[in-house]
């Protein structure tokens, strides 16, 4: 079992309850709202007190032990601020919690001697804070004080590890680069503050942005500068959360060919949501499942393949457990091409800036087609991006059009309104769907954008995009932290919006797994990162691909099980047939 409780656990156990309450502070207005909650309990009504008001901070505190589950409270909150979950299996006491009535993990995943283990799960489940637990940036506390005879009731191997934090050297690439843009010193200055040898930049061919400021570099370079930096150092363990965030599907693949030959000889841990590269870097999983800031849980370790298949199937052989109501597949169709009018036409277009110059084909565009942009980072996909959204000129034609477009920029910008209040006035459809396929809780749009991590933002700015009225949508890097499931419903939404509204779609995404999804033809882009870029015309949705990974130089086909897209170990048998075929595109 996963929670391989002692006596004394299991003891303490039997009095935990199956249901999980959590308030979410954020967002509960507390005396405003008259604590509506408090007063509709039926629990309460009886006499007993299963909500009451915490004299301290005058939020009302939830009895998981008396709560019956009915649901009343949850529908009542004015602000959505309540969520009960009844259990379908008992987790037992969890290793961590934020608070009484806030987000709590059950069991406590381990690294592997000299292997890659993979932590693999939806967005808001704990494997960052199982990170922040492993590194001892958290202490466990079983959903209280931290207990100390607990703490020795924990099983051996958990125990061991907890208490050699103390001696260990650990190495941590965080989840938010974006942190380092807010400094102003240079990468040299950095690297010399850290007491890092600069020989570092050329390992990972950053040697161009020495003398750069962190502020000026772009999220493809920060987030290589930052695994260099995690690599660089000497330490036991080496942790990675969210490790292919802005890379371009070439740069992931270097950096997992990298971290695996680096995990022959280190013990390291992997987060990551890109399937393809996750099943390509790691020898196994624990496989995280629970609900979206209420609760996590932690299966037991797996084979890297057996737990991912097992991950999309929704169901944990080991545990007996069955972690969602439906399998994530993967179909062997891919999109085709339209055969409806074309309603947009481009010219060849050129633009140039002081280092960097750009050409692109000219092409049309059919009514609800789904254009995949594909490429290396620094070739100009944004730039495109940018002309045919009207932010940036073309240096030698205009591009002609009364058609209304709506632009999601790559980086996301916080405004500081409420959610509701940001995507107001949209589509109804497409509001409505989204949320449902999104699985956007009511107390989500309770919340001020300011506040919200970044699959949250990502997923809002996705759906604001998309709700508008126009005729052509323009999506730049939008699985960027997204989850596994969430880059599945927002490939159906997107879909939903080109087919149903008959809208025109250019996404650009590093995840093949999505593009292979929902691109009915592809754009891509060659040349040398950050001097030279050259954009293809339209190519059919084959032709694109086979161009696609050519360059990029890597073979790829489906999972014989889930049929989802795998990375072919370099100089395998399948790997060098395909090669020899020209076929770098075995998805059919």
């Amino acid at each position: 079992m996963f929670l391989n409780l002692s006596i004394k656990f299991k003891q303490k156990r039997e009095k935990m309850s199956k249901r999980i309450a959590v308030l979410d502070r954020e967002v509960c207005t507390k005396e405003k709202c008259g604590y509506v909650c408090v007063k509709v309990c039926p629990v309460n009504r009886m006499g007993k007190e299963c909500i009451v008001i915490d004299e301290n901070t005058s939020y009302p505190i939830i009895s998981e032990d008396l709560c019956i589950g009915c649901g009343i409270c949850v529908k009542k909150c004015p602000t959505n601020a309540i969520t009960i979950i009844n259990l379908t299996k008992d987790l037992g006491i969890p290793i961590f919690s934020y608070g009484k009535n806030a987000f709590r993990l059950h069991g406590l995943p381990l690294p592997k001697d000299n292997v890659v283990v993979g932590f693999i799960g939806k967005n808001g489940i704990g494997k960052t804070t199982a990170i922040k637990l492993l590194s001892g940036q958290l202490k466990p506390n079983f959903g209280g004080e931290l207990n100390e005879e607990l703490m020795n009731e924990l099983p051996i191997e958990q125990r061991n590890y907890l208490k050699s934090l103390k001696t260990l050297k650990l190495s941590i690439k965080p989840q938010n680069i974006e942190r380092l843009r807010s400094s102003k010193i240079s990468v040299s200055e950095l690297l010399k503050e850290l007491n890092i040898p600069h020989e570092i930049l050329n390992e990972f061919n950053l040697e161009r942005i020495r003398s750069r400021k962190l502020n000026e570099l772009s999220g493809g370079e920060l987030q290589k500068l930052s695994i260099a930096i995690a690599l660089s150092k000497k330490a036991d363990i080496y942790y990675f959360d969210e490790l292919t965030n802005f890379l371009d599907i070439k740069e992931r693949l270097k950096m997992a060919i990298k971290l695996k030959e680096f995990g022959k000889n280190n013990t390291s841990i992997v987060v990551d949501h890109d399937l393809a590269i996750l099943d390509y870097l790691v020898d196994y999983v624990y496989v995280f499942f629970g609900e979206e800031d209420v609760y996590g849980a932690v299966s037991s370790i797996k084979p890297a393949r057996n737990g991912i298949n097992e991950y999309l199937n929704g169901f944990l052989k080991a545990e007996n457990l069955k972690i969602r109501d439906f399998e994530i597949k993967f179909s062997t169709y891919s999109e085709s091409e339209s055969s409806a009018e074309v309603i947009l036409k481009y010219p060849d277009l050129h633009k140039s800036y002081n280092n960097f110059t750009l050409k692109v084909e000219g092409g049309e565009i059919k009514k609800g087609e789904i254009v995949g942009i594909a490429g290396g980072n620094a070739l100009g996909k944004t730039t495109f991006i940018k002309m045919l959204a009207g932010v940036e000129k073309p240096d030698n034609a205009s591009i002609q059009t009364s058609l209304k477009i709506s632009y999601k920029k790559q980086y996301l910008e916080r405004t500081g309104k409420y959610v509701s209040e940001i995507l107001k006035g949209g589509n109804e459809f497409v509001l409505a769907r989204g949320l449902q396929l999104f699985n956007i809780p009511n107390r989500l749009l309770e919340k001020k954008d300011s506040s919200l991590s970044g699959g949250q933002l990502q997923r809002v700015a996705v759906l604001y995009a998309l709700s508008r009225e126009a005729d052509i949508y323009l999506l730049d890097e939008p699985s960027a932290f997204l989850d596994v499931e969430q880059r599945l419903a927002l490939a159906e939404l997107v879909k939903d919006v080109a087919e149903t509204e008959n809208k025109i779609v250019f996404i650009v995404d590093h995840d093949i797994t999505l593009l292979d999804r929902i691109a009915s033809r592809l754009i891509v882009f060659t040349g040398t990162s950050s001097v030279e870029g050259k954009a293809s015309r339209p190519l059919p949705k084959k032709e694109g691909m086979n161009l696609f990974l050519k360059q990029m130089g890597i073979t790829m086909r489906r999972d014989k099980d889930s049929k989802r897209p795998k990375i072919n170990k370099r100089g395998s048998v399948v790997d060098r047939k395909q090669r020899e075929e020209g076929n770098y595109y075995a998805f059919e």
